[in-house]
């Protein structure tokens, strides 16, 4: 017998790279190696500080205990410090909640504030999880385009001419994931006098302010953000620390309240020595974001080369740990695309529409893997178009 699961479920299928790497773990055991470019999880380690300051403060018997729900003193200070010097912005401790995170946050929040039927804005193309966590809540999604010829951008004048009596939160993700569009001072402060319009809770999710991106914003520093806008942070992708789970939401004390609210019924506190190495990591100096970026821009440069190639179009003054690119007109549509390349040239790049109907036409490729994987599969799709003489892109379905 079988216990049936929640009617809930029937709103939400298994995250699409959890199948998808089931696929490719099944090619790879049949012999076949495969290049994944579809994962933005950073291959490169945190800076040799932060491990070490885990290690020495792991060994302290103290350190085991429970922890505060709202985290250490000491690194809701360093966020502190960190908004500061980094994004301009002056928040206290008080205005900083530590996660688990940041995908955490989507769900907490979500939680301390919609009700079933509540209406929910998610960008698209954007992250699953906002879609995804708003229907197991049953809360109302509409989704919103982004268009490339609006710079990824919301368009304001089509949201106003909608119906947003019920809506609740809106998603928004800048610098963009999987775009690469960055904000503007500008665009923060459209937002924010659009929450306080429409009585909106503003959410933007933040994790890739450091990667390739010169210039580091915040929705908080537009004029009464703080009056509708919370801001999600994180250290998985600016240090190195995906797998550490150190997240940060950043905002009015009150909204911080109301979501410590779930939080502290749903996990004890983060390990202290892993608290304590995320405050040696927020202490860091510009040179740790100089070092990973010169990386990044290398191995960016190589996938610049491999869409060239392949005759894909793309924005060279993107940001972030990805490429964004549109494929060829002769195919309809992105996992067409991404499916070839894996069956025949034996690299993994995401499609497009993963991230919603916007992205049907594009693919999105990662910038984590190191230069001689990104060198090698340079050379298999070298060869793959070679092969074809590209008929077989010019033929496609």
């Amino acid at each position: 017998m079988i216990i049936k699961p929640a009617n809930r479920l029937n709103s939400v299928e298994e995250y699409y790279f959890s199948t998808k790497l089931k696929e490719i773990r099944k090619m790879q055991q049949s012999g076949i190696e495969i290049i994944n470019l579809g994962i933005g999880s950073p291959d490169m380690a945190p800076e040799e500080k932060l491990i070490s300051k885990l290690m020495e403060e792991s060994v302290k018997k103290s350190n085991h205990a429970y922890q505060s729900y709202t985290g250490i003193d000491e690194l809701r200070e360093a966020f502190s410090d960190f908004y500061r010097n980094h994004f301009g912005v002056n928040l206290s401790k008080s205005e900083f909640l530590p996660l688990m995170g940041s995908k955490e946050g989507i769900m907490h929040i979500s939680m301390a504030f919609l009700n079933p039927g509540d209406g929910v804005l998610v960008p698209d193309p954007g992250y699953p999880t906002y879609e995804a966590v708003s229907n197991l809540l049953d809360a109302t999604v509409t989704k919103y385009q982004l268009t490339e010829a609006n710079n990824w951008y919301p368009d304001f004048k089509s949201l106003e001419k909608q119906d947003l009596s019920r809506v609740k939160l809106m998603w928004v993700n800048y610098p963009n994931m999987p775009t690469g569009s960055k904000a503007t001072g500008k665009l923060f402060q459209q937002l924010v006098d659009f929450g306080i319009k429409h009585q909106i809770l503003i959410v933007n999710d933040n994790p890739y302010s450091f990667i390739l991106n010169p210039e580091q914003l915040s929705i908080l520093s537009a004029n009464n953000a703080k009056k509708v806008a919370i801001e999600l942070n994180s250290l998985s992708k600016s240090h190195n620390m995906s797998g550490w789970r150190v997240g940060v939401l950043a905002g009015n004390e009150k909204y911080i309240q109301t979501v410590l609210r779930v939080k502290s019924n749903m996990d004890s506190g983060m390990f202290k020595p892993i608290q304590l190495a995320a405050v040696c990591a927020l202490n860091t100096g510009k040179s740790w974001y100089n070092s990973i970026n010169k990386v990044y821009a290398k191995r960016r440069e190589v996938v610049f080369g491999m869409l060239n190639t392949l005759d894909l179009s793309y924005n060279p003054n993107q940001v972030g740990m990805f490429v964004w690119a549109k494929i060829p007109d002769s195919f309809t549509n992105a996992e067409h695309f991404s499916d070839l390349l894996l069956q025949q040239a034996g690299i993994f790049i995401t499609p497009g529409s993963v991230f919603g109907t916007m992205g049907k036409n594009h693919v999105r490729v990662s910038l984590c893997a190191d230069e001689e994987v990104l060198n090698k599969a340079g050379e298999r799709i070298h060869q793959f178009v070679s092969s074809q003489n590209k008929n077989v892109l010019a033929t496609a379905p």
